[in-house]
């Protein structure tokens, strides 16, 4: 990559604010992942092409960020859940954003001494291999990784029901099962693309991000449907699934399955897509956007050792990804599962060249804009969605 070329790059991670969150917080911006905007903007632009919507690639990217104030912190995620930590042979990546993860810390290293919880993982990963560390980590069902363990690879892409005409999204339904930010990210994109986007939570365990900053819950999901049913009780729920255009979920498929909501479960209309994003190849693992995009090797240069690159950038980066493999497949005619995993579309970008430019520049994150419309309270819009999946079951498909 000629300098020229390289300084372009550069120029465009400084403006976006990704440099400002990429590299030591006491030292210079990391500017070596700058190719992964680039890469990045070519999504959008397909995306626009397809659907006629205009994305900002910099803010998708680094919008929370944005929106919360965050700024770089090294081997700390920037917003705090997330660490990259030593071990004997390598490095791996820990999130405890849950109650239950920062509980489950004294079982992870076998001492109940734990009165700094990240201290005392950190001292106990030291001395052991990467591996064991990890696989222990995942027996107790902690989001974790090692560096670099993903390989990249496209969607997986499965034909499982009759085709309809090429669409677009626009006039279509939604059913987003998703919560955090991969998901939503990808509804709220179907959504400017003219979609109906019906929210779907259980009220007893509603979207966690719903207990984070309105600011983010509010962008993610402002505009959409708010309809709010208990998954055990799965009638109205599998009519919902039934009458849908496009679903996404990001749960476990083992616990829609059980619960008779799988895609090889519900009665599909001809032409329906369903969307299916996890964090690993593996499924029955769980993840989050930090160590996702560590497992990836999409992580920044510190002084001495990796950092984390941007913001959680496994979650939008996946969130871009999944909304344009959903519009090529309607152009398809549908009638498709597709399977975007965030540690593989991470490892899509790490393995992009390297940029070490000459003149560096640096800004702070844009914030999103429109994000002072609120999002609707859970289940708001139970007697719209009622009434869509009542017309929508006599009306022909």
């Amino acid at each position: 990559m000629d300098n020229g070329r390289m300084d372009a790059l550069a120029d465009d991670w400084g403006a976006s604010g990704l440099a400002y969150l990429t590299g030591d917080p006491a030292g210079a911006p990391d500017y070596s992942r700058a190719a992964a905007l680039a890469a990045a903007r070519s999504v959008t632009a397909e995306f626009e092409t397809r659907t006629g919507v205009r994305v900002d690639t910099a803010q998708e990217l680094a919008g929370r960020a944005a929106l919360l104030g965050l700024a770089r912190r090294g081997r700390t995620s920037a917003g705090g859940a997330s660490r990259i930590l030593p071990t004997a042979d390598g490095w791996w990546a820990l999130t405890l954003s849950r109650p239950d993860d920062v509980d489950t810390v004294p079982a992870l290293i076998e001492n109940d001494a734990t009165v700094d919880p990240w201290r005392a993982v950190r001292d106990w990963s030291s001395t052991r291999g990467v591996a064991e560390v990890v696989e222990r980590a995942r027996l107790l069902d902690l989001p974790a990784a090692v560096l670099g363990e993903a390989v990249a690879q496209p969607p997986t892409v499965r034909q499982t029901g009759p085709r309809s005409a090429p669409r677009s999204a626009a006039g279509l339904v939604v059913v987003d099962l998703s919560s955090m930010w991969a998901g939503p990210s990808c509804g709220r994109l179907l959504l400017r693309a003219g979609a109906t986007v019906v929210k779907v939570e259980s009220p007893g365990r509603p979207d966690g991000s719903r207990g984070g900053p309105r600011s983010f819950f509010d962008w993610m999901n402002g505009g959409k449907l708010s309809y709010a049913i208990e998954f055990d009780n799965a009638g109205r729920l599998r009519e919902l699934l039934a009458i849908a255009d496009v679903v996404i979920e990001s749960s476990r498929p083992a616990a829609l399955r059980r619960r008779g909501l799988g895609p090889d479960d519900v009665a599909a209309r001809d032409g329906r897509v369903w969307l299916s994003i996890t964090g690993h190849a593996d499924t029955g693992r769980v993840a989050f956007g930090d160590d996702a995009a560590v497992a990836g090797g999409l992580v920044g240069r510190g002084a001495d050792g990796p950092v984390f690159c941007a913001d959680a950038i496994a979650d939008p980066l996946t969130g871009l990804h999944s909304a344009l493999e959903v519009v090529r497949s309607l152009r398809r005619g549908g009638g498709e599962t597709v399977h975007v995993v965030m540690s593989e579309v991470a490892a899509t970008y790490a393995a992009l060249p390297q940029t070490v430019p000459s003149v560096p520049a640096e800004a702070a994150p844009p914030a999103p804009p429109g994000t002072t419309s609120p999002a609707s309270e859970l289940d708001g819009d139970r007697a719209r969605v009622d009434r869509l999946i009542d017309e929508r079951r006599l009306a022909p498909c």
